[in-house]
């Protein structure tokens, strides 16, 4: 039982070390991981000037078919920068 779990151990570690060597690679190849933004450029500048003219947070996320949250984190990325 204990050389199976040793084995076992081994192949994990190995199986992180590829994945951690995959994703490394794949950054510096300039490929972008993870989800895609829910709102292109254009769409985050339509907020953030409607914002600053006072329309409502629901409102946008109604009408750009996203939700209140990603409203508010555009919002506060602008308001960070």
């Amino acid at each position: 039982m204990g050389v199976i779990s040793c084995m076992a151990e081994f192949e994990r570690d190995l199986l992180i070390e590829r994945t951690q060597a995959g994703l490394a690679r794949a950054r510096e190849e300039g490929k972008t991981l993870g989800r895609k933004p829910a709102l292109d450029e254009q769409q985050r500048a339509a907020v953030l000037a409607r914002l600053a003219a006072g329309e409502a947070v629901a409102a946008l996320a109604r009408e750009f078919d996203t939700t209140r949250q990603t409203i508010m984190r555009i919002r506060a990325a602008a308001q960070a920068v």
